[in-house]
């Protein structure tokens, strides 16, 4: 623990809380004093210190530049269950090994997760114009995004072997087993959306047709080929799943689709892992922080014990027993330029993911991305689950955070305005999130220079999870709830 609390903060975990920040370790006693005031774990930081102890949460991205000496990418992998955990570990592992990385360090979390570690001398000190030590966090990010989708596919198929017991997952989950199949895109990798494919037959010529999506009425179609007097009738009706992000190649105004390209979608042979045990690997902000190794879990009482590669198949939490651990070394000896492959992979990923992103979500949301006149726009046009989120929340408020950030960002009000409702919204927050961390994520947000829209409604991980929805909504996002209730209001002026 020592050797690897060198130029972190560290910051000791107690049953009721954690410790003061910020702390460090620098002798053996240190330890050993805090075990005796009570302290379960130890939690250090990705990033490396010039002085820990000099930091200060309402420092900006440029004093913490200026302090941090560097920073170590720290991969957290927490699925609900632990062979799923166990499976992405190794897929990660392989993948740092595909990109030239040899060392790294693994550990089991101490409750259903793993940390694998690798050293910031791995990575280059300047890469693109850009120091490594003032990228953080966006570079850590860019990789784990990258390791992430890298690994997905593999991921899904593996876990579905798995996660087999369908009554067993849907009574933990209370998900129904249709909803727990899921259909991916093999070119993205994504999950695919559900259609209905309409096959319409002329009873007189046998013309066959189909349609996607067709909204059945009473209204008859008449046959499609030219001097028969036919009228379609429906002989079948199934469904089909598309890609959002992908396009047919014959034609890009329609999505990928498999009624016309079958090969290019695959059903996951048990329940689908991107619903029961998705991955979130981006779990990285400044001053974060991980539990050190052999430090005890607070709700398992095991400890985080160090792994090599070749144990982690056969690894059980029984071999966690803090009372019979062996002790073996976390931090790797990575190479200098170790990771650069890595790295360079990555951010070549990321800056055309983002190009795909941008045009992808300018399609999809056109009226959106228009330069919008947002006169005469004001709080009580917010939809309501905006305006159940400026209530404050208990949960979830890093999640809520950027939702009301993009959200307003999106609407065009000024940057005093947006730090000012931010603030005011902070105060409401059951506790408040620490003002560093809100002037951090305002600065990032207003140095960004495309438009960010906040998630969709349909996006669980933050209006379902955080209980910002009374009822289904009936539009996508909540920017088009506001420019419908605009609108309205215009025409009625």
């Amino acid at each position: 623990m020592l050797y690897l609390s060198s130029n972190r903060e560290v910051v000791p975990r107690y049953f009721e809380g954690f410790g003061r920040r910020p702390d460090t370790l620098q002798y053996v006693s240190d330890i050993m004093g805090l075990v005796n005031k009570g302290a379960t774990s130890f939690h250090a930081s990705e990033e490396l210190w010039t002085d820990p102890l000099a930091l200060m949460s309402e420092m900006n991205q440029e004093q913490m530049n200026s302090l941090r000496a560097s920073w170590d990418l720290l991969i957290d992998i927490d699925s609900p269950f632990l062979d799923c955990s166990k499976i992405a570990a190794d897929l990660i592992i392989k993948a740092l090994e595909q990109h030239g990385v040899k060392h790294y360090g693994l550990k089991f979390s101490g409750s259903k997760g793993f940390h694998i570690i690798v050293s910031g001398k791995a990575f280059p000190a300047e890469y693109s114009g850009s120091e490594m030590r003032k990228m953080f966090p966006e570079w850590p990010r860019a990789i784990a995004e990258y390791l992430m989708q890298y690994i997905q596919g593999d991921y899904n198929r593996k876990a579905a072997e798995i996660l087999t017991n369908f009554e067993a997952i849907e009574r933990r989950t209370n998900v129904s087993k249709e909803e727990l199949l899921e259909v991916f895109c093999l070119q993205c990798n994504r999950p695919a959306k559900k259609g209905v494919l309409v096959k319409l037959q002329c009873p007189i010529c046998t013309t066959t047709i189909s349609r996607r999506d067709v909204v059945l009425t009473k209204r008859k179609l008449r046959c499609v080929n030219t001097g028969c007097p036919g009228i379609l009738e429906t002989v079948d009706i199934a469904e089909y799943q598309y890609c959002e992000q992908c396009k047919d190649p014959d034609n890009e105004k329609l999505p990928l689709a498999s009624d016309k390209y079958p090969s290019l979608f695959e059903q996951v042979k048990g329940v689908s892992a991107a619903k029961v045990a998705a991955l979130d690997l981006v779990l990285v902000a400044p001053r974060h922080l991980f539990r050190m190794p052999y430090s005890l879990h607070e709700k398992t009482a095991l400890a985080s014990v160090v792994l090599k590669k070749e144990e982690l198949h056969e690894f059980t939490p029984q071999q966690a027993n803090p009372l019979s651990v062996s002790i073996q070394p976390y931090l790797p000896l990575n190479e200098p330029e170790e990771a650069r492959r890595l790295l360079a992979a990555a951010l070549d990923w990321k800056r055309t993911k983002q190009a795909a992103d941008e045009v992808y979500e300018k399609k999809k949301y056109a009226g959106a991305y228009e330069p919008i006149d947002t006169t005469g726009i004001s709080e009580t046009m917010f939809p309501s689950p905006i305006k159940k989120l400026l209530a404050g929340l208990k949960e979830g408020k890093k999640r809520g955070l950027f939702i009301l950030i993009t959200f307003l960002r999106s609407l065009n009000f000024t940057p005093e305005y947006i730090a000012g409702t931010v603030s005011d919204w902070n105060k409401k927050n059951e506790p408040p999130l620490r003002e560093g961390y809100i002037k951090s994520q305002l600065e990032w947000h207003f140095r960004q220079k495309r438009k960010i829209l906040p998630p969709n409604y349909d996006n669980q991980s933050f209006y379902l999870d955080l209980n910002l929805l009374d009822k289904k909504p009936d539009v996508k996002n909540p920017i088009v709830d506001v420019m419908r209730t605009l609108r309205k209001k215009r025409s009625n002026v």
